[in-house]
């Protein structure tokens, strides 16, 4: 494939006004909004549920200053799929480019051996995901959808799962397979499962990887998923002044 990643426009003639161009935000302000945490028009996710805090468009300097009050202990923030520069004063600890995918000719089928997981199982998928890391998935995470996994001898080889639910749309996260167990097509399948679920409810999949991540996207696209846009996955440190003032505060 000759498209290279970073370079993607995406959006098109929808740019701005899209579900995806800022899922979060339209998942917190829409079907996820009982999630939401609340500082003016930032918006976010409780910490054990999901890190993506949802930015509203054209941020202002009391957008930022509502930000920062989302800060760590270490004085951090996520500023997931924020195209535009940082404020003078703020810092880029993390970041990476990365890439939306959407639902384009998914043969999406449920599997027989995919089951439903639960809360009961949180503990071997917080352990899957720290050995093989797709991305981030807190203890509460699977409160954001479902999600399904293929054991092997008892062992919780694979899962897939939903995040963020824009209007119309839901994300496929939390992809991932054994070390022991790959080479066996398990990630597709399940990717191909919740995709099925979620066309079930008249909705359209979509997910997030990293730009660099060929694996991932080779597998995408052979499941029929077609690159959108480009975004970029960030974590901010906040200004100096401003974690001294907070602290001062407390």
């Amino acid at each position: 494939m000759t498209q290279t990643y970073e370079e993607h426009g995406g959006a098109g003639s929808d740019a701005g006004t899209h579900p995806l161009d800022n899922p979060a935000y339209a998942a917190l302000t829409g079907p996820h909004a009982r999630f939401a945490e609340r500082r003016g028009r930032i918006l976010r996710y409780p910490a054990d549920v999901t890190p993506w805090v949802a930015l509203p468009d054209g941020l202002t300097d009391a957008d930022w200053a509502d930000l920062a009050a989302f800060a760590g202990a270490d004085g951090t923030v996520p500023v997931l799929g924020v195209r535009e520069e940082l404020p003078e004063g703020w810092e880029a600890v993390f970041d990476i480019p990365g890439v939306q995918f959407v639902d384009d000719t998914v043969d999406a089928a449920h599997d027989p051996e995919a089951v439903r997981l639960t809360e009961a199982d949180v503990p071997e998928m917080l352990d899957l995901v720290a050995r093989t890391e797709p991305g981030p998935f807190e203890v509460r995470t699977i409160e954001l959808g479902t999600y399904l996994g293929i054991r092997r001898d008892g062992v919780l080889a694979a899962m897939a799962g939903e995040r963020l639910h824009p209007p119309g749309f839901t994300e496929i996260s939390a992809v991932c397979t054994d070390p022991a167990y790959r080479g066996h097509g398990l990630a597709g399948r399940l990717v191909r499962a919740v995709a099925a679920g979620i066309r079930e409810r008249g909705e359209t999949p979509f997910l997030h990887t990293g730009a660099s991540n060929t694996n991932a996207i080779r597998l995408y696209e052979a499941l029929g998923f077609r690159l959108r846009r480009t975004t970029r996955f960030r974590t901010a440190r906040v200004p100096a002044a401003v974690q001294s003032s907070r602290a001062a505060s407390l």
